[in-house]
């Protein structure tokens, strides 16, 4: 029922001569090598960020940064109805924009545009915080979603 125990020493004497079979590598290949002042980790090549990258990167933050300072510029009611309707979207726009940055300036290893990329984020969720909690019960004064 059991099987008999195995001769090891046959099974690794086995494993000899089909190793030797094999023909040798012609060299032992060196381990991938970090260069002095890498930021990346062994192994992995930082994203080239050439003149163009750093052009397009920085043109995304001021085109999402004008669009954050705008929004308090709103200029249609935002009151209740299609206008508040319109303005959330517009805010999660915003929002959406700052991630859109955040990811662009992480690649490329753009720290202060990061930062205004993470203000800009947290601006787009405070615009819509501000809507949205006086109309769930969270503020006294209870405001509708719609106007009527």
């Amino acid at each position: 029922m059991s099987d008999p125990p195995k001769d090891w020493d046959k099974e690794l004497a086995k494993i000899d001569r089909a190793m030797a079979r094999l023909p040798e590598p012609a060299a032992d290949p060196a381990p991938a090598r970090k260069p002095a002042g890498s930021a990346a980790p062994a192994g992995v090549a930082p994203q080239h960020a050439g003149p163009r990258a750093t052009t397009t990167t920085w043109l995304r933050v001021l085109l999402v940064l004008t669009l954050a300072l705008a929004m308090p510029l709103w200029p249609y009611p935002k009151g209740c109805g299609v206008g508040l309707y319109a303005y959330l979207a517009a805010a999660c726009i915003v929002v959406l924009a700052g991630v859109w940055a955040g990811i662009s300036t992480w690649n490329r290893r753009r720290p202060i545009g990061h930062i205004l990329a993470i203000v800009v984020l947290l601006w787009g969720l405070a615009l819509v915080v501000a809507e949205v909690l006086p109309r769930v019960g969270y503020a006294k004064a209870g405001i509708r979603w719609t106007c009527g």
